[in-house]
């Protein structure tokens, strides 16, 4: 399964690029259980296969601003209402990364990514609408699954998860979190001889004046 695809609910664009709308995804951390050396579990849920937008894909608790909202007020009701977890005032949220929806498509977010550690107790569950299903697993073990196409995921969830993995408890991926400097990435789609690619900044074709399809 290729990492790079687009998801194929992902419409072109061939018109005037689409405005990103502005959301807010929560990365909810626990540390596995004691002598597992596996490092932190992170909390996925599965989006109704009805859905026209990400059918069945596992993502992270998340949502579009509403009017009024800040990104973190965003980021602790969308939790709530996909997973039921609420969070405490007092866990602050931490920014992670800021995603923003290549131009090549038209449903596009500017996505603020926090992480956040699960509440002592937290017992998630699915709204049953939106969110079918949801599983704790470690972040190697979801790219793993992926790669053996038993798990749908979306290209931002396979890179996230791919930093995630990196670390070997809670305490270490908040810590880098609050140390870090958020700057917005915006990958972009590149078709050549037909077949499209997801690419970062920086990153061989990025820059390369391809038709889009």
């Amino acid at each position: 399964m290729s990492v790079r695809r687009p998801h194929p609910s992902e419409e072109w664009n061939y018109g005037a690029e689409t405005p990103a709308r502005e959301a807010a995804s929560v990365i909810v951390l626990r540390d596995s259980a004691e002598g597992d050396p596996g490092g932190p579990e992170v909390l996925l849920v599965q989006r109704t296969p009805k859905a026209r937008f990400m059918g069945g894909a596992w993502v992270f608790p998340g949502g579009a601003v509403d009017e009024g909202e800040t990104v973190e007020q965003t980021a602790r009701r969308e939790l709530e209402e996909e997973a039921a977890i609420e969070l405490p005032p007092e866990a602050a949220p931490a920014p992670f990364s800021r995603w923003i929806t290549p131009a090549e498509v038209k449903t596009r977010f500017d996505t603020w990514f926090f992480v956040v550690e699960a509440p002592r107790g937290a017992r998630p569950r699915v709204d049953g609408s939106e969110c079918v299903d949801l599983r704790w697993i470690r972040p190697q073990q979801a790219l793993d699954e992926f790669a053996e196409e038993r798990l749908q995921l979306v290209f931002p969830t396979i890179k996230h998860l791919e930093q995630l993995a990196a670390f070997p408890s809670v305490a270490a991926a908040l810590e880098a979190a609050r140390s870090r400097q958020v700057t917005p990435v915006q990958p972009r789609i590149v078709v050549t001889n037909g077949r499209p690619s997801v690419l970062l900044p920086g990153e061989p074709g990025f820059d390369a004046n391809e038709p889009r399809g």
